[in-house]
């Protein structure tokens, strides 16, 4: 979810009154229900069976509906919208909660409180939302162009040789999604998000890294290789299709389906992921971890053993070039 923007105010006030009309239809209904029961019952039990009603109606309702459908209510269902954490997390029970009993303050007592906040806040956040760490996004928000991530040049060789075929398209594309926003993120986001997010992508994913990679980098490295060999097969399975085409779209160089020479190389000369590097410290953008004796790579050192992944660079550096016998130094 990291690709979904926040909801306008229109529409969260749209979905809000349809979520509130449920809740009054629904507790309109339990008062007359009691009523209809409770006669020639004490009054005072049937008080405190309307006081129960109303608090099951308009803080437990919303709260068990969100927590089981992850963030979702009529309202928002009906308008495209979803709960989710501020970090894209799917939304938790106790989010729920302190959103609903937030709500009977600020929604149903005090109105004005939610809408001052909603208005002045960009993100269109109420006070609930600030207690419980969630926001308010569109779900149906169209999806990003698919943007080429390139490889970084010291895990190239890894990569080739990596076992992706158990990587699903769910966890590809969350990993996807942090290294489009890795700008955006805080230092500490990146570093919590990049380690779970890497965690779970060496879960599908081997052999293991080199030792002191970082997670923009491990996982750059991975999706660049995937997109690779899927448009590989792409191209060949067009090859094939093509009237007189040989088996594997051989053109007049005899490259091969990738869009490579007859030597491997990229065409045009050099490494095939040089054209359409990022700026200087965006993810993939060169060796950002490495330790002296790996292969000849160093550059911006981390903490990480033999299976784990380096520490996040504090500042970021300019890419990595690789020198003529193939290995590779960073460039601070």
């Amino acid at each position: 979810m990291l690709d979904l923007r926040p909801a306008g105010f229109a529409t969260r006030m749209a979905a809000l009154i349809i979520d509130m009309v449920v809740q009054v239809v629904a507790l309109f209904g339990a008062v007359l229900l009691v009523v209809f029961i409770g006669t020639g019952v004490d009054p005072a039990a049937t008080a405190a069976v309307n006081l129960a009603l109303t608090v099951l109606i308009m803080v437990g309702y919303p709260a068990a509906v969100e927590t089981l459908t992850r963030g979702l209510s009529l309202g928002k269902v009906a308008l495209g919208l979803r709960v989710v954490g501020v970090d894209g997390s799917p939304e938790r029970f106790r989010q729920a909660l302190a959103r609903a009993l937030a709500s009977a303050v600020e929604i149903w007592m005090v109105p004005v409180v939610a809408l001052t906040c909603s208005l002045v806040n960009r993100d269109g956040r109420r006070v609930g939302d600030f207690i419980a760490g969630t926001l308010v996004v569109h779900e149906r928000a169209g999806r990003r162009p698919e943007e080429a991530l390139p490889m970084p040049p010291h895990l190239a060789e890894w990569a080739r040789g990596a076992e992706l075929s158990r990587l699903s398209p769910e966890t590809a594309g969350t990993a996807r999604q942090y290294l489009l926003r890795f700008e955006e993120l805080t230092e500490e986001s990146r570093r919590e998000m990049g380690t779970r997010i890497a965690d779970l992508v060496a879960a599908s994913v081997s052999p293991p890294p080199p030792p002191y990679t970082t997670p923009p980098d491990y996982l750059a490295a991975v999706l660049a290789e995937r997109r690779r060999r899927e448009e590989a097969k792409l191209a060949e399975r067009r090859a094939t299709a093509a009237p007189g085409g040989g088996p594997w779209g051989a053109g007049p160089g005899g490259g091969t389906p990738g869009g490579s020479g007859p030597d491997g190389s990229a065409p045009g000369g050099g490494d095939p992921w040089s054209a359409g590097r990022p700026a200087n410290g965006a993810p993939g953008a060169g060796n950002t971890g490495g330790a002296a004796g790996t292969g000849g790579t160093g550059g911006r050192g981390g903490m990480g053993g033999a299976n784990g992944f380096g520490s996040l660079p504090t500042r970021p550096s300019g890419p990595t070039a690789p020198d003529s016998d193939g290995s590779a130094h960073g460039h601070g």
